[in-house]
This record gives structure tokens, C-alpha cells and sequence, in this order.
């Protein structure tokens, strides 16, 4: 492991070509961060366009099921005010055949509830077509919304494609290299500065010392400390902010 406080001193292998490999590795992680950046926030458009086309999916999908299920339930009263209104003419045909008073008033009041059912079954009608009206508006309007989001998508994609397909052959052959570079190094070294450049904001790992601060966080590095740095004895990693430490001397050289 590498302590944040003192560094590890390293038993085996030589910590100043270690520390050299490791810094050329962020120096091409680097550049690599930097042709990414190219594509600025398509990706994350990308990304938006294709969450927000997905819930579209799911709005149309609760939509259409609800305007199905009102037009089945205003079908459903329309079948109830016809099987009234034959039951209505039954009833009256009856009327005129009837024996005495009562089963004629019993008949009637059978037409009298009949017709407050197709009263009712009417009154639904409109509930659920005032219902109706409003979910096929939101329908309709998902729908375009969905069409312009997947117009919208294939033009991003297309653009993003396009920058990725600029910059692929730098980008391989980049990573080439950093895939060589990383062969070398040791798996827990290797590990630790992932680690580290995952938790970076700005992808840095490894940071020179720069004006007596770390390159990563600008906090002063005491004169003893930096001393260690310059010594390339140990591999030695900011008490603040944990990034790998190395000289401008090793920079240098690489450059």
C-alpha cells in the first residue's frame, strides 16, 4: 500500500523508472482525457435523449392504455342505454296487453328505471369523454415529443460518431501505448494509481511540485517532504489529496 503520510519505500525493482512509467502513463491518460473532451457534453446529451425517449415510451405506453380503457368503458354504456332502450319497447309493447291496473304500473315504473339508466349510463358517457379527450391530448402530444426526441437523437449520435471516428486513430494508438506502459508496472502500484485517478476530479494521479505545492490540490509541500520527492527513494503521494508525487527533473526528461 502507499502511505499518504511518509510513502512506501519500494524493497524491489528501481522507484525512480517506476515513477517514470507511472507519470508517462497519466501524461497519456492525459491526452486522452483531452481528445474525450473533444466530444464535450454529446455523450452525456446522448445519454439524456435516450433516458427521456425511454420515459416517453413508458408515458405513451400509460396513455394508450388508459384511452383504451375508456373507449371500452364509453362502448360499454352505449351497449347498456341500447339494452335498455329494447327493454323499454318491450315493457311499452307489454302496456298495451297488460290484464289490470297494477301490472301496468309495474310496468311503468320498469320503463321509468330503464330510462333513469340510460340517464346515468349518458352522464358517464360524457364523464368519460371529457376523460377521454383530455388522456388522447396527452397522447398525442407524448407521441410528437417521442418523434422530435428520436429525430433529436439520431442527429447527436450521428455527430458523436462522427468527432469519435476523427480522433480514433490518435485514441488507439494512445491507449496502445498506455497499455504497454501499464505491463510494466506493478498490479498493486498499477491498482493504486486507478484508484486515485477515478477519484480525481480532473483525471490527475500523478502531479509534479509546483512552486514549493502539490500540482493536484496547490497545497505547500513542507522543504524535507520535497526533498524525498527529488530523492526518488520512495514512491511518496500528497497528504491531502493522495496523488502520486514526482520531481520536475523526471518531466523533463520525458518531455
Amino acid at each position: 500500500m502507499i502511505s499518504q503520510k511518509t510513502g512506501v519505500r519500494e524493497q524491489t525493482g528501481n522507484v525512480e523508472e517506476k515513477l517514470k512509467d507511472i507519470y508517462e502513463l497519466q501524461t497519456i491518460h492525459s491526452e486522452i482525457d483531452k481528445i474525450k473532451t473533444l466530444r464535450g457534453e454529446l455523450p452525456l446529451e446522448v445519454q439524456d435523449l435516450e433516458d427521456e425517449i425511454a420515459g416517453l415510451e413508458t408515458r405513451i405506453g400509460k396513455f394508450t392504455d388508459e384511452v383504451n380503457e375508456l373507449e371500452g368503458a364509453v362502448n360499454k354504456k352505449k351497449n347498456e342505454i341500447a339494452d335498455a332502450q329494447e327493454l323499454i319497447k318491450k315493457y311499452e309493447t307489454q302496456q298495451a296487453n297488460v290484464r289490470n291496473n297494477r301490472e301496468f304500473d309495474s310496468l311503468t315504473k320498469e320503463v321509468e328505471y330503464q330510462t333513469l339508466e340510460i340517464q346515468l349510463c349518458e352522464k358517464r358517457i360524457k364523464e368519460f369523454s371529457v376523460r377521454l379527450q383530455e388522456a388522447q391530448v396527452q397522447l398525442d402530444e407524448s407521441k410528437k415529443r417521442f418523434e422530435e426526441r428520436e429525430r433529436d437523437l439520431v442527429t447527436k449520435k450521428q455527430e458523436l460518431e462522427e468527432i469519435i471516428a476523427e480522433t480514433k486513430k490518435e485514441e488507439d494508438a494512445l491507449q496502445d501505448r498506455a497499455d504497454k506502459i501499464s505491463e510494466r508496472i506493478e498490479e498493486r502500484f498499477l491498482k493504486a494509481y486507478k484508484r486515485i485517478r477515478e477519484n480525481a476530479r480532473n483525471g490527475l494521479a500523478v502531479v509534479t511540485v509546483q512552486r514549493d505545492a502539490c500540482g493536484g490540490c496547490f497545497n505547500r509541500i513542507p522543504p524535507q517532504r520535497q526533498l524525498d520527492i527529488r530523492s526518488r527513494k520512495k514512491i511518496i503521494v500528497c497528504e491531502y489529496c493522495g496523488r502520486i508525487l514526482v520531481d520536475d527533473e523526471i518531466v523533463k526528461r520525458e518531455e
